[in-house]
């Protein structure tokens, strides 16, 4: 297995993003692309989370990322981060999503009794509504939820700033990749303050940190889509059990 743990997401790697934004102009306009979309996706969510059905919602909103995702990389005829299913990759993303859940479970479950322990409210409580069961919810999580906001917020956002990001002049490559990550993570975590409307939000910054990691690491969107949907599930059962 030959992966390089400084691997951009996107084929082609550096190169391939300074020939695509040789100029100042290019590099402003996938800027203000970028900005745009995310304020028009974000602010859509919102409304439909607010003012339609619960029902509707559920699937309107990972089709609302998915969408905002795909149609302007394919306007700009542009690659798309890659899902990752070639079988060495599949083991690879899988080997990585072990190791990160062996170390983060214990330090999330820690957490959470922590804060149980002095009496404060656990945050971003969930449950399994809706009528539909476990067995619906957990499919949800993983093939709507996980896959829509990675495409999102990794396969797009985080591949948009890695292309910026790859033009500047850094004199090592990892702080590039470590810029890219909190920045995406940044834009992960405002999100949900929005459109939950509550600033606790804000914690699903730690988990963009992973999962922008992953993505860089792994150089696919697999391993964020498999540890999102196993750490919605993990997190939803804790907070269950602790209430």
């Amino acid at each position: 297995m030959n992966y390089n743990p400084c691997q951009l997401p996107i084929s082609n790697s550096t190169k391939h993003f300074k020939s695509h934004l040789s100029s100042r102009r290019q590099r402003i306009s996938l800027m203000a692309e970028t900005a745009i979309v995310i304020t028009v996706t974000v602010a859509g969510i919102r409304f439909l989370i607010a003012g339609v059905n619960s029902n509707v919602a559920w699937i309107a909103v990972p089709a609302v990322l998915v969408i905002a995702a795909l149609a302007p990389t394919i306007f700009r005829a542009d690659d798309f981060a890659k899902i990752g299913m070639n079988s060495e990759q599949v083991k690879f993303s899988l080997i990585m999503v072990t190791r990160v859940c062996v170390v983060i479970f214990p330090v999330l479950l820690l957490g959470l009794l922590m804060l149980r322990s002095f009496g404060l409210t656990l945050p971003l409580q969930t449950s399994t509504s809706h009528g539909k069961g476990w067995i619906y919810w957990l499919i949800y999580q993983f093939m709507y939820v996980a896959v829509a906001e990675e495409v999102f917020f990794r396969g797009y956002v985080q591949g948009n700033i890695s292309r910026l990001i790859s033009t500047l002049k850094f004199e090592r490559y990892r702080i590039k990749n470590i810029a890219c990550i909190v920045l995406s993570a940044t834009c992960f975590a405002a999100a949900h303050v929005i459109v939950q409307g509550q600033m606790v939000a804000a914690v699903t910054f730690l988990p963009g940190l992973i999962l922008g990691w992953l993505f860089i690491r792994t150089g696919s969107l697999l391993a964020p889509i498999l540890f999102h949907g196993l750490a919605n599930t993990f997190y939803c059962m804790l907070v269950m059990a602790l209430l």
